[in-house]
């Protein structure tokens, strides 16, 4: 009998407990059905988020970060750690890898990889390994056209402003791009190492300087500094110029007839990650053709998806703001690594200027 009374109490105490198991259990997977994404603002269609999560059960939480400066400090704060996936800009795929941050890709777990132009996934160092292309575009001029006199085409109608807009000129607060500028509207590389090109540059914009602003984003919503007329005429990247303009009409873009900077936005996997399985769904989910092409719409921005792309209105893929002609693309650049001195050398010029 106290066999019995003994196998009765085991018995008792191994349902309890496998009960408990399967009660913690979805418990625990509520926990881990979320992903933590380290984003721009507006950067992506919420809809998408919320048919993501329909599908998989999956929320996507995002924390956003105003510049590159301030994701990578940020990461740096933080060792990488909290988060599943970042946006991140191409020069800084390789630093973040080389700090064992990333985690590397592959098409066995992100199949609709296939669907990425080979130009985007190979257009910075360890990209391809660490990164999917998410957005590529152009930086310009973003103006008011009952603002500002005469017609733009040239980086020098935003570098020697008009008296008129002394005050009401606006620049970016990040170093690469800032000098990039002075250095296309002198007819140089934006990835000049040339000390004698970088003085060059610098001069131009410490003669602007007095006319800006402000050398922070412009925001890109109805609160924008462009749409109030505080500001006339904007250093600004085309997507966000073609956000603003949904909220006046006399905003418009231009690439200048020199040249500019091409960026590419990708999205990495941190390596700290504790739902990978679940981030690498979520870039697969948004590659798929479909939600590749309804991101591109909302965000105004080229797609690097190129069956995405052949989904596209004809008249998205004709706006020359959102797809320059090849023209254009030709006298435009990508930034590239430079040395330690080149680097040195910038901020010094960068904090003379903004500090």
């Amino acid at each position: 009998m106290d066999k019995y009374k003994t196998a009765i109490h085991t018995c008792k105490v191994f349902c309890r407990a496998l009960t408990l198991v399967l009660i913690i259990q979805p418990v625990q997977a509520v926990q881990s059905s979320e992903l933590t994404f380290l984003n721009w603002s507006d950067y992506i269609d919420p809809l998408i988020l919320d048919e993501f999560k329909q599908r998989t059960g999956i929320t996507v939480k995002q924390i956003y970060f105003e510049s590159d400066a301030d994701r990578d400090e940020i990461l740096v704060e933080t060792e990488a750690k909290g988060f599943d996936m970042v946006l991140i800009d191409g020069i800084s795929i390789r630093i973040l890898a080389n700090r064992g941050w990333l985690e590397p890709l592959n098409e066995q777990d992100i199949p609709n990889l296939k669907h990425i132009d080979p130009r985007w996934r190979n257009a910075h160092e360890e990209a391809k390994v660490y990164a999917v292309p998410y957005f590529w575009g152009t930086i310009g001029i973003a103006y008011r056209k009952d603002l500002v006199s005469s017609p733009v085409s040239s980086w020098m109608d935003l570098l020697q402003p008009a008296a008129q807009l002394h005050g009401k000129v606006a620049m970016f607060s990040d170093t690469r791009d800032l000098l990039g500028v002075g250095l296309k509207a002198l007819g140089y590389s934006l990835n000049s190492t040339n000390t004698q090109e970088l003085k060059e540059a610098e001069a131009l914009l410490q003669t602007q300087a007095p006319a800006v602003t402000t050398y922070k984003y412009v925001s890109r919503d109805e609160h924008s500094a462009l749409v109030a007329g505080q500001v006339a005429i904007a250093m600004m990247y085309n997507s966000y110029a073609l956000m603003v303009q949904k909220h006046h009409s006399e905003i418009a873009f231009v690439l200048p007839e020199e040249g500019s900077n091409i960026w590419v936005d990708y999205i990495s996997i941190l390596s700290s990650s504790s739902n990978k399985a679940g981030a690498k769904q979520f870039l697969n989910f948004l590659n798929e053709p479909e939600i590749a092409a309804q991101l591109a719409e909302f965000v105004y921005s080229a797609t690097p998806n190129l069956a995405a792309e052949a989904l596209l209105p004809v008249e998205f893929k004709n706006n020359v703001a959102i797809y320059p002609s090849q023209a254009a693309l030709q006298k435009s650049e990508i930034n590239q690594r430079l040395p330690a001195q080149a680097q040195k050398l910038r901020a010094a010029i960068f904090s003379r200027l903004v500090n």
